[in-house]
């Protein structure tokens, strides 16, 4: 079996997750650079090396996992989001359930606790926000920023919600409240269910198209019907209606 093919097997045995459903060639080229730059020339050596060193393993787990986010990504999809699509479930539901899925460093959930404070009381609002990597969660929680983290924030939402010291950002101890973090895998773990709202941006695009597909099935059955599906700038869905979905908007669908 090829060596990288065995890799794959065992990293699924150790810790349940699935390489073969991320993009080969991308994956791929990833892991050799961080094989490499530890030193080993085959990913048996550093499979067995993983397996002894924690350390190691939440590296690779890090690499592995892709951590690029900032408040507001895409700012004019978030406008749509505060001026159209969310007086709209609030028309509905004076209490909403959101889920920030694969939500990195915290930055998105925070966007969205910040965007529906400016429109409801946060006590009527549950936000789940998830991710596979235990280190990022453990940041996210944190809510501790760069000022590059928050270019696109608009400057009242930046002095009601952040504390400036020492060149990083301290997020407001009461819009954490609003939020739920939690370890979760997109492609293994059992999909929470019952939301208005379910945001996944910028993480499918790394998936098998067979993945995918599966993926958007399961976060169909968590919405509620007319519940809404936001997704990333670059994941346009082909065929929403294979999964109960119709376009509201750009990268907006809504469940039927």
């Amino acid at each position: 079996m090829p060596d990288y093919q065995q890799f794959i097997n065992s990293i699924n045995k150790k810790t349940g997750i699935n390489l073969s459903l991320y993009k080969e060639v991308q994956m791929k080229r990833r892991l050799t650079s961080l094989r490499d730059k530890r030193g080993f020339k085959d990913f048996s050596a550093y499979f067995t090396a993983l397996d002894k060193d924690q350390t190691m393993m939440a590296e690779f787990l890090d690499k592995m996992t892709i951590n690029v986010s900032e408040f507001f990504r895409n700012k004019s999809r978030w406008d749509v989001l505060e001026k159209t699509i969310i007086p709209e479930l609030i028309k509905h539901n004076k209490k909403l359930k959101v889920w920030s899925a694969a939500c990195s460093t915290g930055d998105e959930p925070y966007t969205i606790a910040m965007m529906l404070s400016q429109q409801m009381d946060l006590k009527n609002v549950e936000i789940l926000a998830t991710d596979i990597d235990d280190k990022i969660l453990a940041r996210a929680k944190e809510g501790i920023y760069t000022e590059r983290a928050l270019k696109e924030v608009p400057q009242a939402l930046k002095d009601k919600y952040f504390t400036h010291k020492d060149n990083l950002f301290y997020l407001d101890e009461k819009l954490k409240e609003a939020i739920t973090f939690k370890k979760h895998n997109l492609l293994n773990d059992p999909y929470p269910k019952g939301f208005d709202l379910i945001v996944c941006r910028n993480v499918m695009i790394y998936f098998t198209e067979e993945a995918k597909s599966e993926i958007y099935h399961k976060f169909s059955d968590s919405l509620y019907d007319h519940g809404v599906f936001f997704v990333g700038s670059t994941e346009q869905i082909f065929n929403p209606e294979r999964y109960h979905f119709k376009v509201l908007d750009t990268f907006f669908y809504e469940k039927n």
